[in-house]
This record gives C-alpha cells, structure tokens and sequence, in this order.
C-alpha cells in the first residue's frame, strides 16, 4: 500500500499536460484529486488551453483508479474562483496535503517589445497565480501541522533565455517563493520544492510551434539543447518527480530546486 494513500492534492493547470499526468501519477497511489483548470481560450497567449472536457475526462480516468475526483474550473487570478475550490475540497476531504501550483503559460517576444499586457498576463498566471492559490491553502496545512507545496518552475527559473524574459522573471519568481516559503513553513512541518523541467512533451508545445510557424521539436531544440540526445522529456518523467517529492521519501528535501533537465544546464 503506497504511504500517500488518502492523501489529497490540489492540483492547478490540471486538464492536461503535466498536471494531468501528476493527477494521473497521484491517484495510481490512492491520492484524492482536486483538479483546478481555467479550461478555456485566454487572449494571450492565444494557443489553444484544456477544454472543460479534458477536465471530465480527468475526473472519470481518476476516479477509475479507486480515488475521489474533483474538477474546479476556475481562473488563479481569481480568488473567487480559488477559495471556492479550496472549500469545496475541504468539505469533502477535511484537509487539504499536496498543493501542485502547475497552471502556467509561454509565449515568445523581446523583452522591450512586449506589450505591458503579455508582460502582466506571465506573470500573473505563472507567480501570482502560484501565490493566490496557496495563500488559501497554507492555513489548512498548518493548522494539520503537515503538507508539501511544489512550485512547477522550470529550467528558465535557473538561467536567462533568449525572447523568453518575461516567462524567466515569472519563473525566477517561483523558485524565490519556494526558497522564502521553506523558511516560513519549517516551523509547521510542511515542506516547499520546486521542480525545474527541461522542454516538456505538452499540448504547449504544440501551441508554441502554431505562433511561430515552426514545429514542436523545432521549438524544443531550439529553446534546450539538452545533453542526453532527447527534444524533450515526457509529462510523466516530472510526474514521477512530483509523486517522490510529496512522499516521506523525500521528507528532508525543501527549499531545493529538483531539476529534470536532462543534463542542459551542465552545458
């Protein structure tokens, strides 16, 4: 019996990608899922997002795993949206123990080229966002004195990138929060990682490739220049690192940046 059995997870960015696949990974070992996604097209940055659909279809492949499922549709810039999920889950589970801020977006531009907006929608979804929905966490988690927080940064939250500033600094972001985090929630018993993937094989890649006329490994090689001869990893390679990092396998790590890069930033 896997020792996060009856566990829940609060998972953003959910309907598909990487937060599907954690879903997936978590509830194979017996963890209730809250899945939380805006499941719908944003202006920017334009590529298509998951769909309400890709929400159900979650919630019924999770819940064909033995756990409960539940799908939150809902915006991380909108505390309406997140308190009304966080209670929602409560109510249902009484606790709330792995939080996975995921929800993020990219886009390519020239940092003195981007228009105020894009700046602001990076991030707002990407940080803020990561703020807002666990500022409504947190408490919970203190006051059960347990929980584990990871931020889905990524390997521009270590290194500059070319016509990716505004996604950087978000990401950047992260990893301060993780850091600053770890320190504030020592005292209570939860721990804060943040994971650090290279190119990772998601419908953004797809979406990427349509707004700059290119293809999916062309955008992959071109953005990573990994050391193992791979384009990108898979969603279910940083799936296996969430599912280490939330259990008691890992219950000395926090504060750390887990990279899953394959070996780009040794170059």
């Amino acid at each position: 019996m896997s020792e996060l059995k009856d566990k829940v997870a609060f998972i953003t960015g959910a309907a598909h990608g990487q937060g599907r696949a954690v879903a997936l990974a978590l509830a194979k070992e017996g963890v209730h899922i809250v899945a939380f996604d805006i499941a719908k097209a944003m202006k920017y940055p334009g590529y298509s997002m998951g769909t309400s659909n890709d929400l159900q279809t979650l919630q019924k492949d999770c819940e064909a795993l033995g756990v409960h499922c539940i799908a939150a549709t809902g915006d991380v810039r909108n505390d309406k949206d997140i308190t009304a999920a966080v209670n929602e889950a409560l109510q249902a589970f009484g606790k709330i123990d792995i939080l996975f801020n995921n929800a993020g977006i990219c886009a390519y531009g020239l940092a003195h080229e981007l228009p105020e907006e894009e700046w602001d929608a990076m991030l707002d979804i990407n940080l803020k966002g990561a703020w807002m929905v666990a500022r409504r966490i947190i408490p919970g988690m203190i006051e059960k004195r347990q929980g584990v927080i990871i931020n889905n940064s990524s390997i521009a939250g270590l290194r500059g990138m070319n016509r990716l500033s505004h996604y950087a600094a978000s990401k950047w972001g992260l990893t301060g929060l993780t850091k600053s985090w770890a320190i504030e929630l020592a005292p209570h018993n939860i721990r804060v990682v943040s994971i650090h993937p290279t190119g990772v094989n998601t419908p953004m890649n797809d979406g990427l490739a349509e707004l700059e006329g290119s293809t999916p490994r062309e955008i992959a090689e071109r953005s990573a220049g990994n050391l193992i001869d791979v384009p990108w990893i898979e969603p279910e390679d940083v799936a296996a690192a969430v599912v280490f990092l939330a259990s008691d396998k890992s219950r000395f790590i926090t504060g750390s940046q887990f990279v899953i890069d394959a070996g780009l930033l040794t170059r």
